[in-house]
């Protein structure tokens, strides 16, 4: 039998940008993983991010930017990352 006639349910593919950053702050630092929505993010780019759940906004450096990909193919379960606040002016 065809799986997609037994009444089960695909999952939509959903795709994000994934972006790594630095922090850069005086008090906490290290490197994580964001979701983004903006369109033209380029490494270098200053961004704010949320910290602590949200609690802290932070300023952080774009290290790198993986558009489009799938959250299946991503290690990172994607409920668990932030997003990206807005770049810095």
């Amino acid at each position: 039998m065809i799986h997609s006639l037994s009444g089960g349910i695909m999952k939509d593919k959903k795709v994000f940008d994934y972006v790594k950053v630095e922090l850069q702050d005086d008090y906490y630092s290290g490197t994580f993983w964001y979701i983004s929505n903006i369109k033209g993010l380029k490494e270098g780019d200053l961004v704010f991010v949320p910290f602590k759940n949200g609690d802290l906004s932070l300023k952080a450096k774009v290290l790198r930017v993986d558009k489009n990909v799938k959250e299946e193919n991503f290690p990172i379960k994607t409920k668990k990352l932030g997003q990206i606040i807005s770049k810095t002016k």
